[in-house]
């Protein structure tokens, strides 16, 4: 889902109300209410890192027919009702480009640029409402394309005598991408782009660093999870990223359960979607990644 508020000052209610507007392709699905009182602390700084009311409005209301106006916080309950379903389950005053559809027939899983352990457990639940990567003649189909920036490494693990030979290896489904060998060097400065297409039913992306060795096998170096959903959930959400200014759109949060070592946002830069990685390796004695990642949806 995609995280949206909106405030009402009504002063029967003991908290502004939030309004959720859930992004995905379950039928039925419209707006639900819940009241402030009920978030945690880092519910509400998620919801916040989207964008907030302000980039809320300036995409769901961009188009407004003429004639109708935003209701006043004081304005009767039917009216502010059918106003906010308009807005955000309708889509009726969002450019037709990028109104998302709805039902059993969308492609396309939209689920919450949050992440972390909330994200996990809401995962579960949509998990069978996405789409085979096989279409019916048993090709592969696929969304985008992920450009990945390995920028460097830092303080790696000791594998030969004194130092190590790493390289590292990205793989998304079936494929497999690695960067060249970086010879005697802990802290080995890459700086290069590798390409993976993404599916339809993309997972994580499996980061794995390994030392290189000339007459036997390559010892591992620690590896790391990268979870690309909200990165592609964000984006997909927004549509056309030219269309818009610099901004942030999402946020993959940093948990007790993944390789973050702070959280990393997800923002529009010059008409492109990316999102900067800075890793910490696991089962491993030591060890950082930092990576740029850059989205591009197929036409």
């Amino acid at each position: 889902m995609v995280v949206i508020a909106e405030q009402s000052n009504e002063p029967r209610q003991s908290a502004w109300e939030t309004i959720f507007r859930l992004w995905c392709s379950r039928p039925k699905m419209g707006v639900l209410s819940v009241t402030l009182d009920e978030w945690s602390e880092d519910e509400i700084d998620a919801m916040m890192e989207v964008g907030g009311n302000a980039s809320a409005n300036s995409i769901y209301e961009a188009h407004l027919p003429e004639g109708v106006k935003k209701p006043r916080p004081d304005a009767p309950h039917e009216e502010r009702t059918k106003y906010i379903r308009s807005k955000y389950e309708l889509q009726e005053f969002l450019k037709p480009s990028l109104r998302i559809k709805s039902g059993p027939s969308a492609n396309k899983s939209l689920e919450a640029s949050l992440s972390g352990k909330r994200m996990n457990e809401r995962k579960g639940s949509l998990d069978n409402k996405k789409v085979s990567s096989m279409n019916a003649n048993g090709v592969q189909e696929f969304i985008g394309n992920l450009k990945v920036r390995v920028l460097k490494g830092t303080n790696l693990a000791i594998r030969d005598m004194l130092s190590s030979d790493p390289y590292i290896i990205l793989t998304l489904g079936q494929q497999k991408v690695q960067t060249s060998v970086v010879t005697s060097n802990l802290n080995p400065v890459w700086n290069e782009e590798l390409d993976l297409a993404v599916p339809h039913d993309y997972s994580s992306i499996k980061l794995q660093v390994y030392d290189h060795d000339m007459f036997s096998a390559d010892d591992i170096m620690g590896e790391a999870e990268i979870d690309i959903q909200p990165m592609i959930t964000s984006a997909l959400a927004f549509g056309d990223a030219a269309m818009f200014g610099d901004m942030q759109i999402g946020k993959w949060l940093k948990s007790y359960d993944n390789a973050l070592i702070e959280d990393s946002t997800v923002n529009i830069v010059d008409g492109k979607v990316k999102q900067d990685l800075w890793l910490r390796l696991q089962n491993v004695e030591s060890g950082e990644v930092e990576l740029e990642l850059e989205w591009t949806p197929l036409d």
